[in-house]
């Protein structure tokens, strides 16, 4: 059985890669586990307990909906989600998984949902030994020319074994190796290289065949091997190197130049013939960037351009072009390419630094931004010219080289131009010249300079008299020209007096809108007109105003009715004139005289005669007031005549003002008094005393009762106290305090005292006298309370006050409180804020330069830049300076506290600079308020840290014993990353007496060497030499670099193939037909006959590889044999063996890259999707994670992912092709109930292939929207006298959410109607909104309702709406008229009297009548019902007035009694009676003749008064014994408690069941406690408790739910006598 084991993720080298991918997808993975298992488990094999790794339970598994999401049609494993493990679900092979790669895994997801949860799970597989080694052949033909020297090798094929690390292939065994032996190398990929080495002479005439077998054997356990067949056929076994035609070309090359442009072409000539005459050309020994770029024709010699040349990399290139023939010599040229500069580079705006907002009161010159200008090209391509847009308020101005600033260059003015875009252009000076451009946008920031202006500068206004206060006169309007705050306008009342009164008191303006308001009602009779002035101020620092005018004109009315100057209205004298019977016709009476304070019309008085007692007689002047006789005064008028004269005015409505006016017709005053005698004396007199008896008896009455019900109240009270602590026989029981309360710890109250009692089980009462704290802050403090901290300011303690109750807890029969003193003390914290500001100035600019050698330490001195700047250390810091560079790398930092420049990071000039010196570096020195740069250059010097090093470790060199003296050999160059004397210096080659050295130096300055032969070879004498060829620099000390020199000597005629590249580098695109052709590889051999012919194979090629490309041995031409598929292999590395007649081969590596094309589609995945999401869900939650995966590459598997911009939805990139669909603004769910949201997947491919998703998502209502009324406000009459519970009307209310959130509740807002709530009048049905009445209404009493009416929803929390309803009530008959006049008592028999000379018509009285119903209700209408004489009376049917219809005579009785109704017009009518007694009669002694006398009210009135005198004697005794008897209690009382104040009984030891202890860790400190220990038939006892040193007294009651409140009391309230003492 396999062995097998679970890792999680955030253990071992995992732990780094899961922590950066937990703070990428922090929002979406949750977690990473790995497990590792071998291949081919059995179905069902255990993998992993996943719920415990991720530390989930089974549960959450279950509920989450737990899956697997794997990429690709096969699915490994399966998760048991009842147990929460992982298992094998299908065979897996790790070689058909992953191939060669190693280690071996995949990866899926796990996602759960509610809430969408997301992790990683990756399963290593573990390879097992299932796989032997193969190799692709069955057999090996070889073809070797015996002439072959010893040593000479040649390459096998590899075996292939699928599995990997020591189940892989291990060792390779050839036999019999008489005549070879094998080598195997390692290559850089992890292969191996097996070449078979001739260690013996081959001789064909013994031996033409030789057979091997090769044995390929694996590590696995068991062994597993493979063989191959080797067949090698010997053949039979000549010689002048090539000569280049001159040894250095020169050509001129542009750059940009597209590939294939030839440069130059090389040649070389051989003078062996045949085969061996063929040259071929090749560029050993250069850079991978020479390579990229130039390429030489191996045939013909032609060097093209491969690569993209820039100038401004390189500007001349050295190529060593090499000739070979196919025996191996050759012969070297240079060829030196210079590049030629164009106008290919942009220039490139960056800004340094720019302020996006400038104030506009900048001074001219005040700088904007900092421009930093560049271009790479050289020469004048490279000289560039900067400027913005001529028509704007800016220049740029030159500050450093490629520094400019942007100046303003005039006054702005934001009113005009509230914002800029400048443009800045920058151009070059090639040929054409090229430029670019970047807008920036300025906005002007508002400075106060615009006063508000008023429309008017005066204003003026007419406002009537007795206008209500608080109306709106009229509107002022001033506007402002400047922006926010600065515009913001508010209007000012300036102060001054009007007639000595405050213009305040006048009117106001509104600061906000303008409007003027009179703040009282006008008298055009106190003030005719008024001016003030207005502010109108902006809001800006410093503000800005200005000040208009306003006149207020106020306009009279007729408010005033006139006033009656003469007669004197008084009660003084009953004759006001006396007219004597004598007098003629015109005669002047009086004259009534009056103003009118009103102006105008409205003091224009007219007077009228409204009622006389003969209408015959006088008169009144209508403009005057003159009262004349307008008849001869006769023996029959009466003596008593009564004038009411009416003055009325002229306004709109008119006003008016009765004067009664008394003339006596007489001759004398005797005559005058008789008739003018009454008894009004007595009744008043009488009525007075009744109404003073009467109110005495009430307030005696009153106190009465109050003293009653004070004492019942308090007997009731003490009574409950008693009950509760009077007597109790209960024993004392010594106890410790289970409940002990610490102090003194690390709390927040602090100086803390308490005060303790301890009370006997009896004790009723106690003297107990607090001492006061020293501070005046009381907290009652309750540990199980939940209310708040409570401040009373108050004078006294709560225990000064008699009656005041002190919650205690009883236990055991004893009592205990305890107080608590302390001072809070609130903590506060600083929030720091942050303000920066940019101050635009000019730029100050200078240049300094540093020299320091590289490699020097973190934190070394550069140099003082604050000194050589000139600054000072507090203009750095206060300019907050920095630098700022172009490079990645910070190599410097700036020390603003010390002015200095230190390292920042490692230097290497050989990675700054490379070959390029001097080498530097710059960047800027920013400094702000004011803005300066200074240009800082560090040059680094090079030092001599490397040593030369050449590419290889050992250089191979096969010369033919054939070859010529003077023949060169082209070493390769050592490479030294110093510069100077540090560099490269010279090449020294190990004493030999074959061969010299010969040193060149190419243009570019790269030294390199050449070996020389100087003396023939003698490949018999000495077959392989070994030379070194050291390299060594300048520098000291000096370092130096060495190559071994491996020289083997050929036979004459005895050359390998050559390929004419080294590397053939081939472009075919996926789906390509089959037989497209690839590329042509090419091999020459410098042989002739025979040995010429170059045959090429496949080596080390993998089996698959073999169905897919096809290699035609003679041509060499490559072609396409099956399919390539980019998703699978990007490209193919095949290594191509060319080999002659001889079986000499050279070997040459081909890459074919497959080109992707878009020819897969993104497939899209949702892997979580949660519908229905709520309304109010905030943006950004997750709704669904969505996996889309494209098989292609770059471009082509660029997905971008997208949804509908119109849709409040937006994608979001969590992993690498995992996507989450998260919300982008708030939803409405009654605007938009459902989406359906098309999630689209498009590639970058051309063309773009795309796929899309459709998601159906409900979104759930929340309750957002109050219920709506269907009108702003409700109407409704109700006729009164209604039946209760009528229905009036119902409102209705809608609300836009759903279900139980649109669910309405209609309430009534507890409101007060004359005093009583509304409840009281109407209410409503919460169901439908019916509103029904309560009680039955009354007209007279109430006119209309008016109430609001609350609509509210059912939701969570609910949400609510007010509409205001008014109830008019319609008026009912309900009410009958109420006679005014004549006025029903029974003081008085006789009401009016008419003399006997009477004529028809003469107006006896008049009844006067009201109805306090409305409308038609009141009109009344008068009959008479019953007279004495209906003959005499009548009754006028409108106006009430009593007329006689016939002339009075001697025979009508003196008494008439008449009964007039007066019935009003409604439906039914309702009406009134009242009984007119008139006298018929000259004389009063006449009518009281015929009239009863006065003695039954006298002898009512006496009654009275003897009834009320005796009830007031009553109650009064009553009060008084009471008083007696409350204070004789009081006296006994405290008899008592003298008698019982000492006590003889033993105090029995008692400790308090509830002692509160605070010496602890508590919060509050400084203790104290106070006990007294009290006898158990102890009543009073004086008791003082010391005063603490604080006024904190903190009262702890756990029992209490009440807040904590503080009292400042100066008494205890034990100090008081009957102060109850309350337990709990």
């Amino acid at each position: 059985m396999m062995a097998f084991r679970g890792i999680i993720a955030l253990r071992g080298p995992w732990q780094a890669l899961v922590f950066i991918l937990c703070l990428f997808v922090l929002s979406s993975v949750n977690g990473q586990a790995r497990y590792s298992v071998p291949e081919e488990q059995a179905e069902g094999s255990f993998v992993g307990n996943i719920a415990r790794d991720l530390g989930l339970d089974v549960a959450r598994l279950i509920s989450g909906k737990a899956r697997i999401i794997m990429k690709g049609s096969r699915q490994y494993v399966d998760l048991n989600r009842d147990k929460g493990t992982l298992v094998i679900k299908e065979r897996i092979d790790r070689e058909e998984l992953c191939g060669k790669t190693t280690p071996c895994s995949f990866s899926f997801e796990l996602i759960l949902e509610n809430p969408i949860q997301l992790y990683r799970v990756t399963v290593e597989v573990v390879d097992i030994n299932d796989n032997s080694p193969s190799f692709p052949k069955e057999e090996i033909s070889l073809k070797i020319v015996e002439s072959v020297a010893s040593g000479t090798r040649f390459s096998l094929v590899n075996a292939d074994d699928p599995d990997v690390g020591i189940n892989d292939i291990q060792k390779y065994t050839l036999k019999p190796s008489h005549h070879f032996k094998l080598e195997v190398q390692n290559q850089p990929d992890g292969g191996r290289y097996i070449e078979m080495v001739l260690q013996n002479p081959l001789d064909r005439e013994k031996e033409e065949t030789h057979s091997l077998v090769l044995l390929a054997s694996d590590g696995g356990e068991p062994h597993r091997s493979g063989t191959v067949r080797i067949h090698i056929t010997v053949l039979d076994a000549n010689d002048n190197a090539p000569v280049c035609s001159q040894p250095v070309y020169k050509a001129d090359v542009r750059e940009n130049s597209p590939a294939g442009t030839v440069v130059t072409t090389v040649s070389a000539n051989d003078a062996d013939k045949g085969v061996y005459g063929d040259v071929i050309f090749s560029l050993p020994h250069i850079t991978r960037e020479l390579r990229q770029l130039f390429e030489v024709n191996v045939k013909s010699g032609e060097i093209k351009v491969a690569g993209k040349l820039d100038f401004e990399k390189s500007q001349t290139y050295q190529l060593n072009v090499q000739a070979s023939d196919h025996g191996g010599y050759t012969d070297t040229c240079k060829v030196i390419i210079q590049i030629i500069d164009e106008n290919d580079n942009v220039p490139t705006i960056q800004l340094m630094s720019f302020s996006n907002s400038i104030s506009e009161d900048s001074p001219p010159g005040t700088t904007l931004a900092v421009v930093n200008v560049d271009d790479e090209d050289s020469d004048g391509n490279g000289v560039v010219k900067c400027s913005i847009n001529s028509d704007l308020p800016f220049k740029m101005e030159s500050s450093l080289t490629g520094y400019y600033t942007i100046v303003t260059e005039d006054f702005l003015d934001r009113e005009s131009v509230p914002e800029y875009n400048i443009t800045i252009t920058v151009s070059d000076q090639g040929s054409p010249p090229l430029s670019s451009s970047k807008t920036i946008n300025v906005k002007v920031s508002d400075v106060n300079d615009s006063p508000p202006k008023f429309d008017q500068s005066e204003y003026s206004k007419t406002v009537p008299e007795n206008n209500p206060p608080g109306v709106s006169v009229f509107t002022l309007s001033a506007s402002d020209a400047d922006w926010g705050q600065n515009a913001r306008v508010s209007y000012l009342l300036e102060e001054k007096e009007i007639n000595g009164v405050a213009v305040s008191s006048l009117v106001s303006v509104n600061s906000e809108s303008g409007v003027i308001h009179a703040v009282r009602s006008f008298d055009f009779e106190q003030i005719k007109w008024f001016e003030f002035n207005v502010t109108a101020r902006d809001a800006g620092s410093p503000p800005l105003s200005s000040v208009a005018t306003v006149r207020i004109v106020i306009q009279d009315q007729n408010d005033n009715p006139p006033q009656v100057l003469y007669p004197v209205q008084t009660g003084g004298s009953v004759v006001a004139e006396m007219v004597p019977r004598a007098a003629d016709v015109g005669y002047l009476v009086t004259k009534v005289v009056a103003v009118d304070v009103d102006s105008g019309q409205n003091a224009w008085l007219s007077y009228k005669l409204q009622k006389t007692t003969d209408r015959a007689l006088f008169e009144v002047g209508l403009q005057n007031g003159e009262i004349r006789t307008i008849r001869q005064v006769n023996d029959k008028d009466a003596v008593k005549q009564r004038l009411t004269v009416i003055v009325e005015d002229n306004g709109q409505p008119s006003r008016s003002a009765a004067v009664i006016v008394n003339v006596a017709v007489a001759d004398s005053f005797p005559e005058v008094l008789s008739e003018f005698t009454d008894f009004t004396h007595d009744k008043e007199y009488n009525d007075n005393l009744t109404f003073y008896l009467v109110l005495a008896l009430a307030v005696v009455s009153f106190l009465f009762i109050t003293c009653v019900v004070v004492i019942i109240s308090v007997k009731i009270y003490r009574w409950r106290q008693s009950r509760i602590m009077y007597h109790s026989n209960l024993p004392v029981i010594p106890y410790y305090p289970p409940r002990y309360s610490d102090t003194l710890g690390t709390g927040t109250l602090q100086h803390v005292y308490n005060y303790e009692v301890c009370r006997t089980t009896d004790s009723r009462k106690s003297d107990c006298k607090f001492g006061r704290a020293g501070s005046q802050n009381v907290l009652i403090m309750d540990p199980s309370s939940t209310g708040t901290m409570q401040r009373i300011q108050s004078e006294k303690s709560i225990l000064d006050e008699p009656d005041s109750p002190l919650e205690c807890a009883v236990d055991s029969g004893a009592f205990r409180s305890s107080f608590s003193l302390g001072i809070l003390r609130p903590n506060g914290s600083l929030w720091p804020f942050l303000l920066f500001f940019w101050c635009l100035s000019p730029i100050v600019s200078c240049q300094i330069r540093y020299t320091i050698p590289e490699e020097l330490k973190k934190g070394s001195l550069i140099g003082n830049v604050a000194q050589d700047l000139g600054l000072d250390v507090q203009r750095l810091r206060s300019g907050r300076a920095r630098t700022v560079t172009r490079q990645s790398i910070q190599y410097t930092e700036l020390k603003t506290d010390k002015g200095v420049l230190v390292v920042n990071d490692r230097i290497d000039r050989e990675q700054l600079c490379g070959d390029v010196t001097p080498c530097s570096f710059s960047f800027e020195v920013i400094l702000e308020n004011p803005m300066e740069l200074h240009r800082v250059t560090v040059e680094v010097t090079d030092i001599n840290d490397n040593s030369p090093i050449f590419g290889k470790d050992e250089i191979q060199f096969e010369i033919s014993e054939s070859a010529t003296l003077g023949s060169r050999f082209l070493l390769p160059s050592a490479e030294d990353a110093d510069v100077g004397s540090n560099g490269l210096q010279k090449y020294i080659l190990t004493n030999n007496d074959i061969f010299g050295l010969k040193q060149h130096s190419s243009p570019d300055g790269r030294k390199y060497a050449e070996m020389i032969l100087q003396k023939a070879l003698d490949r018999e004498s000495e077959p392989r030499m070994s030379l070194k060829l050291i390299a060594v620099d300048g520098g000291n000390p000096h370092r130096s670099g060495t190559v071994n020199i491996d020289i083997k000597v050929l036979d004459a005629n005895d050359n390998p193939p050559i390929f004419n590249q080294s590397l053939y580098r081939a472009y075919v695109t996926e789906n390509a037909l089959k037989g497209t052709y690839i590329t042509t590889v090419n091999a020459s051999d410098a042989d002739s006959g025979s040995n010429s012919l170059v045959t090429y194979r496949f080596s080390k090629m993998k089996e698959q590889l073999a169905d897919i490309f096809h290699l035609d041995e003679i041509t060499g031409d490559i072609t396409l044999l099956g399919q390539v598929d980019y998703e699978k292999d990007k490209k193919y590395e095949i290594v191509i063996e060319a080999m002659d007649q001889g079986g000499l081969t050279d070997s040459s590596k081909v890459l074919i890259e497959i080109v992707d094309v878009n020819d897969n589609a993104p497939v899209i995945n949702v892997m979580s999707f949660s519908s229905p999401v709520p309304e109010d869900s905030a943006s950004g939650t997750t709704v669904a994670i969505i996996n889309v995966i494209d098989l292609d590459s770059e471009k082509n598997g660029q997905i971008i992912c997208t949804t509908d911009n119109k849709l409040p939805f937006k994608i979001k990139s969590t992993l690498t092709n995992y996507y989450a669909l998260v919300t982008d603004s708030a939803f409405d769910r009654e605007v938009v109930a459902e989406y359906n949201i098309t999630v689209r997947a498009s590639d970058s491919g051309l063309p773009s292939l795309s796929s899309t998703a459709i998601l159906r998502l409900r979104i759930s209502d929340v309750n957002d929207n109050t219920p709506v009324f269907d009108k702003m406000s409700y109407v409704s009459q109700v006729t009164e006298n209604n039946s209760p519970g009528l229905s009036i009307f119902s409102v209705r209310a809608q609300d836009s959410d759903w279900n139980q959130n649109a669910r309405i509740s209609y309430f009534l807002e507890d409101n007060q109607i004359n005093g009583s709530p509304t409840s009281s009048y109407v209410s409503i049905n919460t169901e439908t909104g019916a509103i029904h009445a309560v009680r039955s209404f009354d007209y007279e009493q109430i006119k209309q309702i008016d109430l609001v009416v609350k609509a509210q929803d059912g939701g969570s929390p609910p949400l609510s709406s007010n509409v205001t309803v008014k109830i008019v009530i319609q008026d009912q008959n309900d009410n009958p008229p109420q006679v005014l006049y004549p006025v029903q008592t029974g003081g008085s028999v006789v009401a009016e009297m008419v003399p006997r000379a009477a004529d028809v018509g003469y107006l006896v009285t008049k009844v006067v009548a009201v109805d306090v119903d409305s409308g038609q209700n009141a009109w009344l209408s008068y009959k008479l019902q019953k007279a004495t004489d209906r003959a005499l009376f009548e009754v006028g049917l409108q106006n009430g007035e009593i007329r006689t219809i016939r002339q009075v005579n001697d025979k009508d009785a003196v008494k008439q009694r008449l009964t007039v109704i007066v019935e009003d017009n409604g439906q039914p009518s309702r009406s009134a009676a009242v009984i007119v007694n008139v006298a018929v009669a000259d004389s009063f002694p006449e009518v009281l003749s015929e009239f009863t006398d006065f003695t039954h009210d006298k002898e009512y009135n006496d009654n009275l008064t003897f009834y009320l005198v005796l009830a007031l004697a009553v109650v009064s005794f009553l009060f008084i014994t009471c008083v007696v008897v409350i204070i004789s209690v009081k006296i006994y009382r405290w008899r008592q408690s003298r008698i019982m104040y000492h006590s003889n009984l033993p105090v029995i030891p008692y400790y308090p069941p509830r002692y509160s202890d605070t010496l602890g860790t508590g919060t509050l400190q400084h203790v104290y406690n106070y006990e007294v220990c009290r006898t158990t038939d102890s009543r009073k006892s004086d008791c003082k408790f010391g005063r603490a040193g604080s006024q904190n007294v903190l009262i702890m009651d756990p029992s209490s739910t009440g807040t904590m409140q503080r009292i400042q009391s100066e008494k205890s309230i034990l100090d008081e006598p009957d102060s109850p003492l309350e337990v709990s």
